[in-house]
């Protein structure tokens, strides 16, 4: 993978990391397309650009993220992350094998954009306005429907949106809470990659921060990745919640099933 690619997948990583799209799938497809090679460091890449993304986040939200004297959004958090640490890394091959078959993955964008035109239909009359009044069960209800977004295609940020609006959220609620509940979830996910996952054949494996270090120019390219994902990430959930507020979820959904057809389609013809 050189420059110019890293920095397209980073551009899509920022894009994509909080809208209910798909990042994944989107920077599956972009590796396809423009050739980058499917290996290991690629892999490493694409889950640790989320650290960008991630303090995104952090940086639009610090009053919230940074307000020490409100002990139970920590714990709220700590408690919605939990479902996914412990299914991430008990389905962690399986969820390898499902990166490398770009047909369902197109597929499933497809199911989700049907089901984001009609989500709002399905969970009317919301009674939770803010943040504050979102319970520990109903931020661990919210981490396990972040879960579903383990098959690729689903979109982290869908599933956990709709598991916010299933549980009385406003959609505007539920977006934030899923722009929240990203940060633990995704610096997990990215700490893992990095320093517990192995890499390379069984009988020579080795760890993330070993793939990153045999190359110094992997390691810019990691740094130039997570700078051009937050720059963008922030762009992007500044004009998401804007757009939700205004149109809600059914341009999203249009988009996945376009998306996701024009994709279907290209693999099947050139596959």
């Amino acid at each position: 993978m050189d420059l110019i690619q890293a920095i397209i997948l980073a551009i899509i990583e920022g894009l994509t990391e909080y809208l209910p799209v798909s990042s994944t799938a989107h920077m599956i497809f972009a590796s396809s397309y423009y050739g980058i090679q499917d290996d290991d460091f690629v892999k490493l890449f694409q889950i640790s650009i989320q650290l960008g993304a991630i303090l995104a986040v952090v940086v639009l939200y610090w009053r919230k993220f940074f307000d020490f004297s409100r002990f139970n959004f920590y714990i709220k958090l700590a408690c919605a992350v939990v479902p996914a640490l412990i299914l991430g890394k008990l389905f962690d091959d399986m969820i390898d094998q499902a990166l490398g078959d770009p047909i369902p993955i197109a597929i499933v964008l497809i199911v989700g954009g049907v089901i984001l035109l009609f989500i709002e239909n399905f969970f009317k009359n919301p009674v939770v306005f803010k943040e504050e009044d979102i319970t520990i069960k109903k931020a661990v209800t919210i981490g396990f429907w972040q879960c579903l977004a383990m098959m690729p295609g689903t979109s982290r940020s869908a599933a956990s949106i709709i598991g916010g609006m299933q549980q009385k959220l406003t959609r505007e609620v539920a977006a934030e809470f899923s722009f929240f509940l990203a940060v633990p979830t995704m610096l997990a996910a990215t700490a893992y990659s990095i320093i517990l996952k192995d890499y390379g054949p069984d009988d020579a494996p080795v760890k993330g921060y070993e793939l990153l270090m045999e190359n110094t120019d992997k390691l810019k390219l990691l740094l130039i990745g997570n700078v051009i994902a937050f720059v963008v990430a922030i762009i992007a959930i500044k004009g998401f919640i804007g757009l939700i507020k205004k149109y809600g979820f059914k341009p999203w959904g249009w988009y996945r099933i376009i998306a996701g057809t024009l994709l279907l389609a290209y693999f099947l013809t050139y596959n």
